[in-house]
């Protein structure tokens, strides 16, 4: 429970050491939950209008829940547990409605169809494939396609590997842009407006 606290209600209003620990496999995993709501919706077509759709929803139950969240955790320690149960909710539904942005622009960029997607690999590996032995064609003459198809294929997998690595880390890096944000927010909120009643 301390840890689902230190998670959702964030450093200010939580008094358990959360924030004081490494969770670099968190966010990795936060990464790859997307990336996997993202693909399965690619591969069935499942959950449109909750992944890709009702974008201006999404948006607005988000900045509310943002700009409430002072005034849902301020006195979260001083609930009873049915009082507490609707604010970690509704923190919940703040962080899946920015999750759920987040499929919401990823999403359109999976263009290709699933059926055309092998024929979009080979093409673009022949494309590519055949740019870089043309530019060894003048140096390297009789050697200028092997150069080429190891210069290549060096190039693919490395574009590979970058596109992975961004579709695992951008969400992750979102989520602490977004914890980051709202910490200075409630913060600012806590010193000027709620001031008098957390000292209590």
């Amino acid at each position: 429970m301390d840890y689902l606290e230190g998670l959702l209600l964030g450093r200010l209003w939580s008094d358990t050491d959360f924030e004081n620990r490494r969770h670099l496999s968190l966010f990795l995993l936060y990464g790859i939950f997307v990336d996997l709501l993202v693909i399965y919706n690619y591969l069935t077509g499942s959950f449109n209008g909750l992944i890709t759709g009702n974008f201006l929803t999404k948006v607005i139950i988000f900045v509310i829940l943002f700009f409430f969240c002072p005034a849902l955790c301020f006195s979260y320690y001083r609930m009873p547990i049915w009082g507490k149960i609707p604010v970690l909710l509704a923190q919940l539904l703040k962080f899946g409605a920015l999750t759920l942005l987040i499929t919401a622009w990823a999403r359109p960029k999976l263009s290709v169809s699933f059926g055309d997607l092998k024929d979009f690999f080979i093409s673009y590996l022949n494309k590519t494939l055949e740019r870089f032995t043309e530019k060894y064609v003048d140096t390297a003459g009789t050697f200028a396609t092997v150069l080429g198809v190891i210069s290549g294929g060096v190039y693919v997998v490395v574009v590979v590997v970058l596109i992975l690595l961004s579709a695992v880390l951008i969400p992750g890096i979102v989520f602490c842009v977004a914890r980051f944000l709202q910490y200075w927010y409630d913060k600012v909120v806590s010193m000027l407006v709620l001031a008098d009643y957390t000292e209590k």
